[in-house]
């Protein structure tokens, strides 16, 4: 499919590697200025030349996503610059440890819900009043199917996507008479560092690669989304509903 974002201006986070640098390269082959957020700067510099080789053109912001005061700065320099966010992709986040709920150090548990779930909500905040500026606003905020299977020992990851999901549906249904689209993505198991983190053992090449699943997600960030507070999930492919415990 097609996507033709000329003109407008994308925000991802984690844009350094792996669904985030791929998705940030798809959006700036579609047209769109990228403001590409990660911490690790090599990362950044090599989606900067990838960008470039395509043709497209970014802004490097290199910050860790535990600086709320540089999350609240980042929505008042994008206003300063370019006035509106047409694009938020918020797909940072990390995983945390594989452990029993007794066993994770508190240090480490604060730190996931810090990075997955207040930076998230921290981000919404600041460049929401962007957003709404935008004639065609869409935000795609990344969970993850542990936020619904729960498996034992995902528990901090599986809690916080948790919290993801219910922030992106929560906002979704207080903005739904606006043009802004709002859903969650489900990107299935990836060829990423947290993949690997978390499945050590498995073979990297029966995982789909990132830059497939980008694809996947450059048609929700242009004008043929109609629905907000959905889940995406990558592997079919489709938009589906949020349901109710039975």
């Amino acid at each position: 499919m097609t996507v033709d974002l000329k003109g407008r201006i994308a925000l991802v986070t984690g844009a350094s590697r792996g669904i985030g640098f791929f998705t940030a390269l798809e959006l700036a082959k579609a047209g769109a200025h990228v403001i590409a957020c990660a911490r690790t700067v090599g990362g950044l510099e090599e989606l900067d030349d990838a960008i470039k080789a395509v043709g497209g053109s970014a802004t490097l912001v290199p910050f860790d996503l535990a600086d709320m005061n540089a999350i609240d700065a980042l929505g008042g320099s994008i206003n300063e610059r370019w006035g509106k966010l047409d694009i938020l992709v918020a797909n940072a986040g990390m995983l945390g440890v594989i452990s029993p709920i007794g066993h994770i150090e508190a240090k480490v548990f604060e730190k996931v819900m810090t990075i997955n779930v207040t930076a998230t909500w921290r981000l919404i905040r600041s460049v929401e009043p962007l957003l709404v500026k935008s004639d065609q606003g869409r935000a795609l905020i990344l969970s993850s199917a542990a936020a619904h299977k729960c498996r034992p020992f995902w528990g901090v990851y599986s809690a916080s996507k948790a919290a993801v999901e219910a922030l992106a549906r929560t906002w979704a249904g207080e903005t739904q008479r606006l043009p802004l689209r709002i859903v969650s993505i489900d990107p299935g198991a990836t060829r990423t560092a947290m993949r690997a983190q978390a499945v050590p053992g498995e073979d990297p090449s029966t995982v789909p690669h990132p830059s497939e699943v980008a694809a996947r997600l450059l048609p929700l960030c242009g004008p043929d989304l109609t629905e907000t507070g959905k889940l995406f999930v990558v592997r079919e492919n489709k938009l589906v509903d949020y349901r109710m415990p039975e």
